[in-house]
């Protein structure tokens, strides 16, 4: 098996197929990263050539016009991150190691709620924004945003807080750890993870969006980056 897997590097043809393959892959970005630095004039008159002189401003250009925007998206997916991964780890922990009436028909229903398709939610959802009059504002994109990642992220959270010995959380209780302080100096710790890939997931998910602030912003002021972009 050696002998073969040494066969196929040293195979010359193999390895120019790859290099030529590898060039067709990396030059299309190769290109357009050149071509970012040419202006009009050198664009249509000398296509495939390198810029001459080289245009940094096309940069300074790009950015201050979409500064705004990303400004905007950053702001909304830093706020939005915080209160899902707040709201939703305290409602997993709750689930996991509490005990209330109901709370296993509170869970489902918890669940249910990822069956339903997002389209179904937004009419709802901006009617409701409407009547708090939060339309045109950070705090009601956010709130849809924390509100639609809540089943998700609880169902995770909760997986990996049930997976949590309860002999470690007797001894912090012994220790004279309130539920509170349990949460916070032993659940959250031994999750940071599942917070990580929560927020990943969450971020990737917010600041590609384009529905929903689309729905609930006409302030040019307000848009995200999804929405400047167009």
């Amino acid at each position: 098996m050696n002998t073969r897997r040494k066969r196929t590097i040293h195979n010359p043809i193999l390895n120019i197929v790859l290099i030529i393959l590898v060039a067709l892959t990396f030059y299309p970005l190769f290109f357009t990263f050149l071509t970012s630095f040419k202006d009009n004039n050198q664009f249509y008159m000398d296509f495939w050539g390198l810029p001459n002189p080289v245009h940094l401003e096309n940069y300074r250009d790009a950015f201050s016009a979409i500064m705004p925007y990303l400004k905007n998206s950053l702001i909304i997916a830093v706020f939005s991150i915080f209160f899902i991964l707040l709201t939703s780890s305290l409602s997993a922990y709750t689930f996991a190691r509490l005990r209330f009436p109901f709370k296993e028909t509170i869970y489902l229903t918890v669940l249910a709620l990822m069956m339903i398709p997002s389209m179904l939610m937004l009419i709802p959802q901006y009617i409701l924004l409407r009547d708090l009059k939060l339309l045109d504002s950070f705090v009601g994109i956010i709130i849809g945003y924390v509100a639609g990642k809540q089943a998700f992220s609880i169902f995770v959270m909760r997986a990996f807080f049930s997976s949590q010995p309860d002999e470690l959380f007797e001894a912090a209780r012994i220790d004279g750890c309130n539920e509170i302080q349990a949460y916070y100096r032993i659940a959250l710790p031994l999750i940071k993870p599942v917070l990580g890939t929560v927020a990943i997931i969450s971020l990737l998910d917010i600041w590609s969006d384009y529905l929903w602030p689309l729905i609930v912003t006409t302030d040019p002021s307000k848009f995200t980056i999804s929405l400047g972009l167009l």
